[in-house]
C-alpha cells in the first residue's frame, strides 16, 4: 500500500508541529514544535487549555506578593505563559519546542539577551535542559547579534520572521543553530504586489527563497538548519520536501496525511554542493543595504514585529481580565 505524503515527507525532513495547541501535537507526533506569540494568544482563549492560564496566573500572584499591583502580576504571568505551554509541549514530543522572545525587544540587543536567558533559567527550574529548547528571536541585525552570544553559552536560537538571503547569511555566519524563512507570507507580498490570484507551487515566490538558502548553505557547509515556516498550501511543502525541517500547521499536517501519491525529493545536499554561487560576506553595512534594498523583507520583518506585539497586547488584556475574575473567585484549597 502506497504511503501518504506525511510518512514519505518524515523519511527526508524533520516535521515540526507549529501550533500551541497541545491536543494537537498529540495527534500528530512531531519531532519537534514551534510557538509565537499569535499561536501561545489562540491557545490561551481555547477553554480547554483555561487551566494552564488559571494555573501560571496564580502562581504569578503568589509569588508577586500581597502588594503586587495587577500589572505587575501580568507582567509576571505574561513572562511565563510561554514556558507553561512549552512544558507541556515538552511532556509530549521528544525533541525540542520553540519559545519566543517578546517581540518588542526585537532592536534591543541586550535585552534580548536578559529575556532569552530569563526563559531559559525557567525551563531549567523545571527540569528542562537547554539542549530541548531554541529560543526564538526576529531576524533583524540586533537580534542576529543577541542569537551570536546566545549560541556561544550553549543556548540554541531559531531565527525567525526572516524573509531575505542577506538574512540567513547573517545567520549562518553568526553560527545560529535554526533559521524559519517565511515561505506564506512571501507568497503573501507577491500576490498584493503583482495582483496574481496565484502561483504554481514550483514557482512559489516563498519556494524559491527557501531553495536559494538551503543551496547556499550546503554549497558552503554552514552548520545552520533551514526550517521552512508559515505554509499556505500542501504544495509548497511538497516543493521544500528535503529541508532539514518543515514546521506545519495541524491542517495542513493532517492534509498530507490524508493525501496518498509518490513525494520525490527536492532539496538534496549532494546537489547544491555542484552548483556555481558566490560566497558573500554579511556585515552590518553590507546587511542594512541589502535590507533595504529588498523593499519584501524589509516590509515584511517590520509588519511581522507588529504583528506579533499586537497579539502580545491581546495576551495581556486577555490575562489581566481573566485576573479580575480570579480574583473574585474563591480559591479552594
Amino acid at each position: 500500500m502506497s504511503k501518504n505524503l506525511l510518512e514519505q515527507l518524515r523519511e527526508m525532513t524533520v516535521v515540526v508541529a507549529d501550533t500551541g495547541d497541545i491536543q494537537a501535537i498529540e495527534k500528530f507526533t512531531p519531532r519537534d514544535a514551534t510557538t509565537n506569540p499569535s499561536l501561545i494568544t489562540a491557545a490561551a482563549q481555547m477553554p480547554e487549555y483555561q487551566e494552564i492560564v488559571d494555573q501560571t496566573l496564580l502562581q504569578a500572584k503568589k509569588d508577586a506578593g500581597a502588594g503586587a499591583t495587577q500589572a505587575q502580576i501580568v507582567s509576571l504571568a505574561f513572562d511565563r505563559l510561554a514556558v507553561s505551554f512549552g512544558l507541556k509541549i515538552l511532556q509530549i514530543i521528544p525533541g525540542r519546542v520553540s519559545t519566543e522572545v517578546d517581540a518588542r525587544l526585537s532592536y534591543d540587543t541586550e535585552a534580548t539577551i536578559t529575556k532569552a536567558r530569563e526563559l531559559i533559567a525557567q525551563y531549567a527550574a523545571a527540569g528542562i535542559g537547554k539542549e530541548r529548547i531554541l529560543i526564538k528571536i526576529a531576524t533583524t541585525w540586533e537580534g542576529i547579534r543577541a542569537a551570536e552570544v546566545l549560541e556561544k553559552e550553549g543556548i540554541h536560537c531559531n531565527l525567525t520572521l526572516l524573509f531575505g538571503l542577506h538574512q540567513a547569511i547573517a545567520c549562518a555566519e553568526a553560527g545560529i543553530t535554526l533559521i524559519s524563512p517565511f515561505v506564506g507570507r512571501i507568497l503573501d507580498w507577491y500576490k498584493k504586489e503583482t495582483g496574481r490570484d496565484s502561483y504554481p507551487s514550483a514557482e512559489d515566490p516563498g519556494v524559491l527563497s527557501v531553495t536559494q538558502i538551503y543551496n547556499y548553505y550546503k554549497k558552503f557547509g554552514y552548520k545552520t538548519e533551514v526550517m521552512g515556516a508559515s505554509f499556505r498550501n500542501v504544495g509548497e511543502i511538497t516543493e521544500l520536501a528535503g529541508s532539514d525541517l518543515l514546521t506545519i500547521s495541524p491542517a495542513l499536517l493532517a492534509e498530507l496525511q490524508a493525501t496518498i501519491g509518490e513525494l520525490p525529493r527536492k532539496l538534496d545536499p549532494s546537489k547544491a554542493a555542484a552548483m556555481s554561487m558566490e560566497k558573500l560576506h554579511i556585515d552590518k553595512a553590507t546587511f542594512d543595504k541589502m535590507h533595504a534594498e529588498d523593499r519584501m523583507a524589509s516590509e515584511k520583518l517590520d509588519e511581522g514585529i507588529k504583528g506579533f506585539t499586537k497579539a502580545l497586547e491581546t495576551l495581556e488584556q486577555l490575562l489581566a481580565d481573566r485576573l479580575a475574575v480570579l480574583s473574585k473567585t474563591p480559591v479552594s484549597a
